[in-house]
């Protein structure tokens, strides 16, 4: 058999992504492990705590801002930037790059600016019952956290061009800066300082990351030197597909402040009560969804710019199958051990044993999301990469309206565990939407080939 076979094409092709995906989660795990203290020893300082949920919505602020923009820069840039590079140079790429990322930068202070002057609006709406004292410190968290999104977002668009460059391993790995800086600020910091000891940590643990990240990026050829350079074919390109992308996080990050903001209607904890049960979802899903996903996205916008439908297809079925018969097992073992998790990971200090019987069973429900969403990725980074972020707009809209009627339903039955579980619903209809949408379009691709 030739070397050139698509047998050997594909088997190289599996081979190079399962070492990214690899690289990407032996590096997350560490990360996570470092993320998993930090939450075992801010559980035993702030508990749930009116201080931690203060924090935690403060926070939710700038983590929406980040998904929104840098985020939704990252997946509507690097199908074209790989491209460019591919077929142009890596001159236009580079001016692809400066351009994007003066945008981002622009787009990230315009809107810290607008969120900081509109705080005091809008902080009653996602914490109505907050009583006055709570609400005035969530409200003063936040403008000091403001500074997270532009650094962040600056880490993050660094990240998403490493990646394209299949580099993945150190830029997977740089941000354990974070939770390494809350930890030892809750541990030696926290007793004096009270929640702010969290509030300068996030800061100092932002700005490390994003110097990181830009020394790193700077070593492989893409300085960080903000210019315009006009609104060329690729720029327009990305900006076209910003708008949907944008518009579709806009409506999966309202998903997230539904949540939050109807946990605040039941009993005082509820918020935390989420954001605790979230961590050990967030571990397995960061591990596996994110890692695929990293290591996917440059293959599949190659295989789209040369039209290589059928090792698209390849791709798609084998790691759909793969991510699901290694998540599955992981979402059981998550569910039948939520109580034993919680109470390892968090009963201690100020976390008793009422908290742990409140936690857990909403993290049994949260568990229930992992395969679907862990395997969604396969079929969403192929859309991303096929230019129709439409679908993934409309993906979201259907998702937004099935968290809120679910949310009604089942928090009413279920009380905080209900969100959780409305959240792994929908996960599961966003898994079968997206793969029928990722068939349809290779369907249609082939044939226009064909």
């Amino acid at each position: 058999m030739s070397a050139g076979s698509p047998s050997i094409v594909f088997a190289a092709t599996h081979r190079r992504i399962l070492s990214a995906t690899a690289a990407v989660a032996a590096s997350g795990l560490i990360v996570k492990i470092v993320a998993t203290l930090k939450e075992f020893v801010v559980a035993g300082v702030y508990a749930r705590s009116d201080a931690m949920d203060a924090f935690l919505i403060a926070f939710l602020i700038p983590g929406l801002l980040i998904n929104l923009i840098a985020e939704s820069m990252n997946q509507a840039l690097a199908p074209t930037l790989i491209r460019v590079r591919e077929t142009q140079g890596q001159k236009d790429a580079l001016e692809l790059w400066s351009s994007s990322m003066l945008f981002v930068c622009v787009l990230l202070g315009a809107a810290s600016l607008v969120m900081g002057v509109w705080a005091p609006a809008f902080f009653p709406l996602i914490a109505a019952h907050f009583p006055a004292a709570k609400l005035t410190l969530a409200i003063h968290l936040f403008y000091v956290l403001l500074p997270v999104v532009f650094l962040s977002g600056i880490a993050s668009q660094s990240t998403a061009v490493l990646n394209t460059l299949e580099h993945f391993t150190l830029p997977a790995i740089a941000p354990v800066v974070m939770p390494l800086a809350t930890l030892l600020a809750a541990s030696f910091l926290g007793p004096r300082l009270g929640i702010w000891a969290l509030v300068y940590a996030s800061l100092a643990g932002a700005f490390a990351h994003a110097a990181c990240m830009v020394a790193l990026l700077h070593r492989h050829g893409y300085p960080f030197f903000l210019s315009w350079h006009g609104w060329s074919e690729p720029l327009r390109e990305v900006a076209g597909q910003f708008g949907p992308v944008l518009l579709s996080s806009i409506v999966a990050s309202a998903g997230l402040l539904v949540d939050q903001s109807m946990a605040g209607l039941l009993p005082a904890g509820s918020v935390s009560t989420l954001a605790y049960a979230g961590r050990f979802v967030g571990v397995v899903v960061t591990l596996l969804a994110g890692a695929v996903s990293s290591a996917l996205t440059p293959f599949f916008s190659s295989m789209v710019a040369v039209r290589d439908w059928r090792q698209c297809r390849s791709i798609l079925r084998a790691w759909t199958l793969r991510i699901s018969l290694i998540s599955a097992p992981l979402a059981v073992l998550l569910m039948v051990g939520s109580r034993t998790l919680v109470r390892l990971a968090f009963q201690h200090g100020s976390f008793a044993a009422h908290d742990t019987d409140v936690v857990a069973p909403v993290l049994a429900m949260y568990a229930l999301q992992i395969p679907f969403f862990a395997a969604s990725r396969v079929p969403y980074r192929l859309i991303l990469a096929l230019r129709r972020t439409d679908i993934i707009f409309v993906c979201g809209l259907l998702n937004l309206g099935m968290d809120i009627v679910l949310n009604l339903v089942l928090m009413r039955f279920f009380g905080v565990a209900g969100i959780a579980l409305a959240t792994s619903l929908w996960s599961i209809g966003t898994f079968f939407f997206l793969s029928i949408a990722a068939h349809r379009l290779l369907c249609a691709r082939e044939g226009a080939t064909g």
